[in-house]
């Protein structure tokens, strides 16, 4: 069982046990709610979605041709009567008997008494009759697609946790869910502090810094399906951060800042944090990234994740360690970044007992094979390396490094996980 955040102390902690413990912060995930299929992209199902109806509902056509019972004897018959159509939305009427044929279209039900479709090409078509060519050639069944042969009435078809992507929704509307159950959308804080700080779009004073972070962190928690709940940039007053922070611990599933309540530092967020509720600093053995807070705020106990300042540290520790905090909030399991191998192109520099997490771009050869390489310098503040970057190479708190041709751990990034 992992420590929580509070047992830990300023110890050194590794990746994976910074991750554990972050999880306890979570004491009750989000309400559920029911929505319209139409507006559930990115939502997080809270109940498993099961097929009320066979997929396809009848045995059907998988090819445009005839319909008919194919005999198993030798030589075949290759001519055949049409005794009517069948198109999709609209079954033949009858039964048919051996001998004889029905027209058929792709997606029309199977009449009753056959079980082959032959293609039109393979055709020759008279007025009530067809002929057909290369007989031998026909397997008896072929083309067509059996009830149920997609899912089974009855059958999971999505398991709750499933984030539904178009794919997902579609199969859901297919089964006739007009709404679903899902986790609502977690509803996160943010805010920067500073009287340095300066909002884009506003002139820049010499001693400025325009407000970076805070909207990195509404692209990442965006993509997260989070919804995000803007403070904007607050003045260096601990009396107005503290409020702000009260209201959002009330009305908020989490709270993120970035910088400023790293170990040692006297803040007035710190302060403000320190006053509604209970907060540990750690050190945690990653690069970019190493000093975080994390905690509760107020009668709630609302959790809250102070991250690095830099914001190439915000990118990488989000990753890392809020979006599975983000999962925890909507009652799944944290699950572990997405991994892959690929084969160094370059030199990488690490250190032993620290996880490194270099940008790099990834890339796929002609025999399948992923080759990476660094974006060159990885400087946690040098934002321009995250924009060309398509995977975070993991270099773990056992290796010292990577030489050309050497095998490394890569995470791809993506919006979704």
């Amino acid at each position: 069982m992992s420590l929580s955040c509070f047992e830990l102390g300023e110890q050194m902690l590794s990746v994976e046990a910074a991750r554990a413990a972050l999880m306890t912060l979570v004491e009750t995930p989000v309400a559920v709610e029911q929505v319209p299929l139409s507006r559930a992209y990115g939502r997080r199902l809270a109940v498993d979605i099961t097929a009320r109806i066979n997929v396809p509902q009848n045995t059907n056509a998988a090819m445009d041709g005839v319909a008919l019972a194919w005999p198993n004897a030798s030589p075949h018959a290759v001519h055949f009567p049409v005794i009517g159509d069948a198109v999709a939305g609209q079954a033949f009427d009858g039964h048919v008997l051996p001998g004889q044929c029905v027209r058929i279209t792709t997606g029309a039900p199977m009449p009753s008494g056959t079980d082959t479709v032959i293609m039109r090409e393979q055709l020759v078509e008279e007025a009530h009759r067809v002929t057909v060519e290369r007989p031998e050639r026909v397997s008896v069944g072929q083309h067509v697609r059996q009830a149920g042969e997609d899912i089974a009435e009855g059958d999971v078809a999505l398991t709750a946790g499933t984030r539904l992507d178009a794919a997902g929704m579609g199969l859901a509307a297919s089964l006739g869910y007009a709404e679903i159950t899902v986790y609502r959308r977690p509803k996160v804080a943010i805010f920067s502090t500073g009287n340095e700080v300066t909002p884009p779009g506003e002139p820049l004073p010499s001693a400025g810094i325009y407000d970076t972070n805070r909207f990195t962190l509404m692209g990442m928690l965006s993509e997260q399906g989070a919804e995000v709940v803007d403070l904007g940039i607050l003045p260096d007053d601990p009396h107005t951060i503290e409020r702000a922070l009260a209201e959002a611990a009330t009305q908020c599933d989490l709270v993120i800042t970035s910088g400023g309540v790293s170990v040692g530092h006297a803040d007035y967020t710190r302060t403000a944090l320190e006053a509604l509720g209970r907060l540990a600093f750690w050190r945690v053995a990653l690069r970019p990234g190493r000093p975080m807070a994390c905690g509760q705020l107020g009668a709630s106990r609302t959790p809250f994740v102070g991250l690095p300042g830099n914001p190439v540290a915000v990118m990488v520790t989000f990753s890392q360690f809020v979006v599975p905090l983000l999962q925890r909030l909507q009652s799944q399991p944290p699950a572990a970044p997405r991994r892959l191998t690929a084969m160094a192109q370059t030199s990488l520099k690490s250190r032993l007992k620290r996880t490194d997490f270099l940008r790099g771009v990834y890339t796929c050869d002609d025999q399948g094979v992923l080759h990476v390489r660094s974006t060159g310098a990885q400087g946690s503040g040098i934002l321009t390396s995250m924009v060309m970057a398509n995977c975070l190479i993991e270099l773990g708190d056992d290796q010292a490094g990577a030489q050309p041709g050497e095998a490394v751990c890569i995470q791809p990034i993506t919006s979704w996980q």
